[in-house]
Formats: structure tokens, sequence, C-alpha cells
């Protein structure tokens, strides 16, 4: 099964609010052009294979139901939120979001600084193993809301 995009944040400077898009270019080794990371400027920019981040959807929805922590659009800093599709099984895996193929490079666990930044205690608690995905633009394109996101190349058609 498929899942798709349904929504896009990039946030232009590090510590300035996320912004949705209707779409953005994602480019190979870079980053989403318009976002803090694009431009090496976000708290994690000399990290490796941080050009994008994705979270579910549904794990948002479960740190509401689990903790009662209610995070707004985009207040979660990752660039793109997802539904029907389990991030965490494309780690070392390639996928595609739309027409643009990625690499996972890690889970997206939680900081400190998010919970500062969201002066809500408990969302580093209620986002760990559910905090998404950090992965790697091989192939870039742009990015829509309403895109497929799935396994691609040699990873397509596993179970994961």
């Amino acid at each position: 099964m498929e899942g798709r995009v349904r929504a896009i944040h990039v946030a232009p400077e590090q510590g300035a609010e996320p912004e949705p898009v209707e779409e953005v270019e994602a480019v190979a080794d870079s980053g989403l052009r318009g976002d803090r990371y694009f431009d090496a400027e976000g708290t994690f920019a000399n990290r490796d294979g941080g050009d994008l981040t994705l979270i579910e959807g549904e794990a948002l929805a479960a740190v509401e139901r689990d903790y009662g922590i209610e995070l707004a659009p985009g207040v979660h800093r990752r660039n793109v939120t997802t539904e029907g599709v389990r991030l965490n099984h494309f780690v070392d895996r390639q996928f595609r979001v739309g027409d643009v193929v990625c690499r996972g490079t890690e889970l997206c666990e939680p900081c400190s600084y998010l919970e500062r930044h969201l002066e809500k205690q408990g969302v580093r608690e209620a986002l760990v193993h559910r905090g998404g995905l950090r992965c790697r633009i091989v192939d870039g394109g742009t990015l829509r809301v309403g895109d497929g996101v799935g396994a691609a190349g040699d990873d397509a058609g596993t179970d994961g």
C-alpha cells in the first residue's frame, strides 16, 4: 500500500516558524529549496543525511491520543507529513516521494531542542521511535502535497 504526502513545511531560517507550502523543489544532496537546511543554517545542519525529514500523521494522532499533546501542522519541525505509510521501514532503504528518490538514513528521534522550542513538557518522550525519518535526497524533483510515498528501485515490492 502506498502512502501520501499530507503536508509540506519549510522554515526559511533557524528558529523560524515552519511555513506550509503546496510544492517545493527537492535538490539532491542539498535539501528543500527555501528551507533552513538547504542553506546549512539549521540546528542540525552538519548532520549527514538530513536533506529531508518526514513524519507520519498517524504518529502525531497517537501522540495526541496517548499523551494529550496536540502538535499543530508543522510545529514538529519535520518537512513532510505523510499518511498511510510506515516511515521507520525506510531506514537504509530507497523510497520515493512523488518523483523524488530518497534514502532513509536514520530515525528522526526527538531532541531537547524541540521540547524547549515548543515549551511542551513530554513531547520528547511522546515522539520516541515515532518522530519520523531523516533522509538523503538521491534524485531531486518537485514534492507536492498529495504525492505518493512508497518503495523505489530495488526495494520496490519488498515488505520491509
